[in-house]
């Protein structure tokens, strides 16, 4: 069904209201397609009227209408007429809705929560070209490998929403990956759940849902976080992109004060290695399901501190998923803990975020690994960027130089009769340039300086673009 756009009407039928004061003043605000549509029906009928009262005044003797009357009555024809064609043209492009994030997604993936009813479309899409410094180097991030220079369309993601009724929705994302599957690349389901609304401070999701922990694995479109890159620490202490089948509820608990709490299937541990549990993750295809986890987050963003936010989120559950490790049954009992604080205020951004995890039995697990896995490990960074061009001129464009600083250790604790390896222990040191032609599309730049405690780490260059719609 075509929408309209309600705000001009209403300013479209209090002009013709003040300028006839007639008849039309019986004409209340429109609800719905009818009322609209009766409102025009009126409205040419008394254009019509009106004309008909200028061709009589017109063709009788001028000392019957005064040319002022006759003046008079032009100008309100033409009036309503014009008011008119503005209710007809509203009714016919749709009004553009801002792009806004709602219930801790991302902007592309809120749109269906703005949708009166049916289909809803969003997505991004995200590129970059990486220049390794030094490339002979042969570890990246603490992973072996032969590095080179590269391009890579790194993901496009659609997003596709239904809203049934008021009360009932569907949100999805399905992120293909790499450019091509005959390269290394995915797709993949990455959310798809239904939403039921119940109640302010009390909802319900239930299917593939983002884990809302930290900033980036619930908004990550490229637009809305500094770098090619997303910060390590969100990559390997938190997993993200996180995501798992369950069931849970969310809500605002007092305004501005909001919560997400779910039961997911729990992590795999014969994923654990030296560089963290990001290989743990099951990502709903097929997963183990022996052990459950509980997943929460609260977030506030008070109305007296402008632009500030902050929140936490904790992970909890077994991973040992009923297995084995080594002749022996572990529960692998894993934590994982986050704190975070953003601050937007006059083209100022900054963020700070710090997460600790935790898993019992790394010792069982390290042995069957054949390598240290950490039973504690930790990661935290802060970041700040500067919209320049408002010193220079008035614009709705975005340039923004940044600074991010990390530091992250993945066996931020060995397990007893297992050697620790300094390599994981690294400093990541960042700084670029974020330019926003429009708020839809960011072309970015930057350069990542990493130092491990031991050994090297090669540094890089990075430049691409992102968009959203």
């Amino acid at each position: 069904m075509k929408m309209f756009n309600k705000s001009a009407i209403s300013a479209g039928i209090l002009t013709a209201l003040v300028t006839l004061s007639s008849s039309v003043n019986a004409l209340e605000k429109p609800q719905t397609m009818d009322d609209m549509w009766k409102i025009i029906q009126a409205q040419q009928k008394q254009i019509d009227e009106m004309k008909s009262e200028r061709v009589a005044a017109t063709t009788a003797p001028m000392s019957n209408k005064s040319a002022a009357e006759v003046q008079n009555l032009e100008h309100k024809t033409n009036v309503l007429t014009q008011e008119v064609e503005k209710l007809r043209t509203n009714l016919a492009i749709p009004e553009e809705k801002a792009l806004k994030s709602a219930y801790g997604l991302g902007p592309a993936a809120s749109k269906v929560y703005q949708v009166g009813k049916g289909l809803s479309i969003g997505g991004y899409g995200e590129a970059n070209y990486q220049a390794i410094v030094n490339d002979e180097t042969p570890q990246k991030n603490g992973d072996s490998a032969n590095l080179h220079n590269n391009a890579d369309f790194e993901r496009l993601v659609m997003y596709m929403g239904y809203k049934f009724t008021d009360n009932i929705l569907f949100n999805s994302e399905i992120e293909f990956e790499h450019g091509s599957t005959d390269k290394g690349g995915t797709v993949s389901v990455e959310m798809a759940a239904l939403d039921f609304f119940i109640d302010p401070m009390f909802n319900v999701r239930a299917g593939m849902v983002l884990l809302p922990m930290g900033f980036i694995n619930t908004i990550h479109e490229p637009p809305f976080y500094f770098g090619n890159n997303r910060p390590e620490t969100e990559r390997r202490i938190i997993p993200s992109t996180w995501r798992d089948v369950g069931v849970g509820i969310f809500g605002e608990l007092l305004p501005n004060l909001t919560y997400t709490a779910y039961g997911v299937s729990g992590l795999d541990a014969a994923g654990f290695d030296s560089n963290g549990i990001r290989s743990g993750r099951q990502q709903g295809a097929q997963a183990r399901a022996e052990d459950l986890a509980f997943v929460g987050k609260l977030e506030y963003a008070p109305d007296f501190l402008t632009g500030v936010s902050f929140g936490g989120s904790a992970y909890l559950g077994n991973s040992g998923q009923n297995q084995t490790y080594a002749g022996q049954r572990a529960d692998a009992f894993t934590q994982l803990y986050e704190g975070h604080i953003q601050v937007k205020y006059r083209g100022v951004e900054f963020r700070t975020l710090g997460s600790y995890g935790h898993i019992d039995d790394a010792d069982v697990l390290s042995q069957a690994k054949k390598q240290t896995v950490g039973s504690s490990n930790y990661g935290w960074y802060t970041e700040i960027g500067y919209d320049v061009l408002p010193l220079f001129t008035a614009t709705s464009q975005y340039l923004a130089p940044f600074f991010r600083y990390e530091h992250l250790d993945t066996i931020a604790t060995a397990p007893d009769g297992y050697i620790d390896n300094d390599n994981k222990n690294q400093q990541i040191y960042q700084v670029g340039l974020q330019y926003k032609p429009i708020p839809n599309v960011v072309i970015k730049a930057d350069y990542r300086n990493f130092t491990a405690k031991q050994g090297t780490v090669p540094d890089d260059f990075n430049l691409g673009f992102g968009f959203i719609f």
